[in-house]
């Protein structure tokens, strides 16, 4: 007798695992706020809530940059920073008609789902690059584009986006345990728990202050490298628990999460060699611009402030820039309200001489 052939199982259709109640806590099951276009209403209320929708960013003084830069139809336009694409969007409507716009991230991940969102709302080749590069690079960028006589308008936003911040996978949060990354490219350098099992504690020492300002570096330091020779701290729910343990135990809630902040800070702007970056963006921006064209900077903490501040006044002295800000330019009460991450943001403009 011969036998029927085993016939392979059909594959189980397996639904996603909802949340229950409201607010979901993992960012993983946060999936309306990550499909925009698919839940509108959900994602409303969350900004109503003066709050970020996951995987989303909400750009910081929109009206306030472009009072800044003064954009013109026509202009040539870089974007340093593209992120999620706010500013990019704004700065691209600006230059339009027979404008075009040059935007530039370092990070793969987001650069390719920012483009096209972005082309998908009518930004075409014609009018609108991206470049996956670090600003550090500003000049070999408009040289591959062809900007050899400079550009009309440079921006800068220097915070970390919201997209990078909110996903526990990229390791920037101590909100949600995930690996102890950090890393705005994770194709190149090395992680964070890399990075702290190859420091000393004089460096660490030392990077704690200059790039957080942080009072408690030398025991912190101490403390955090005392703990990576027992165990490498590969998690950022590990590096968390490792700063609030070496703190003093009456230490206040709010000072212990202030402090875990900017040890987190420090760590990634260093993982990042943020400072060297912004640094060689500074330098390359005078040569960069045409005569009368404008740049603004974004900062969102004291180092990054001190050397836009310094640069921009410098250059004023030496004739390199007619112009530049008296103060600096604050959000206002209205949106640090309604985006409570734009409060520490600091807007910075100068012109060309």
């Amino acid at each position: 007798m011969s036998s029927e052939p085993e016939s392979s199982a059909a594959p189980v259709h397996k639904r996603r695992v909802r949340y229950s109640g409201k607010n979901p806590r993992r960012f993983d099951q946060k999936y309306k706020e990550l499909n925009a276009e698919q839940y509108p209403d959900e994602v409303a209320k969350v900004l109503a809530a003066g709050k970020t929708p996951a995987g989303q960013h909400v750009p910081i003084m929109v009206n306030e940059v472009l009072e800044c830069l003064q954009t013109q139809a026509g202009d040539h336009v870089v974007d340093c920073t593209l992120g999620y694409g706010g500013h990019s969007r704004v700065l691209w409507q600006a230059c339009q008609p027979a404008g075009h716009l040059l935007s530039l991230d370092v990070d793969p991940i987001e650069l390719a789902r920012t483009e096209m969102r972005l082309r998908m709302t009518g930004m075409n080749a014609d009018s609108f690059t991206t470049k996956r590069c670090n600003f550090a690079g500003l000049h070999k960028a408009l040289a591959e584009q062809g900007w050899h006589e400079g550009v009309d308008v440079i921006f800068a936003d220097l915070g970390l986006s919201s997209m990078q911040i909110d996903n526990p996978a990229r390791g920037f949060t101590f909100k949600a345990d995930g690996p102890l990354d950090m890393r705005m490219n994770p194709e190149r350098g090395v992680s964070a728990t890399q990075w702290l099992a190859d420091i000393s504690v004089i460096k660490l020492t030392s990077l704690l202050q200059e790039n957080a300002d942080e009072p408690q570096a030398a025991l912190l330091a101490d403390a955090l490298i005392n703990r990576v020779t027992l165990s490498p701290l590969s998690t950022t729910r590990a590096l968390a628990e490792a700063v609030k343990q070496a703190l003093p135990v009456r230490t206040s809630t709010d000072d212990v999460d202030a402090t875990v902040r900017r040890v987190f800070q420090a760590i990634r702007i260093a993982v990042n060699e943020e400072f060297s970056a912004l640094d060689s963006l500074l330098r390359a921006i005078p040569a960069a611009l045409h005569t009368g064209g404008r740049v603004a900077i974004l900062t969102f903490h004291s180092g990054e402030d001190r050397r836009v501040k310094k640069t921009f006044q410098e250059g004023l002295r030496s004739g390199v820039f007619s112009a530049v800000s008296d103060e600096v330019i604050r959000a206002s009460m209205e949106e640090q309200r309604a985006n409570p991450r734009s409060s520490s943001a600091k807007l910075r403009w100068a012109v060309k001489t």
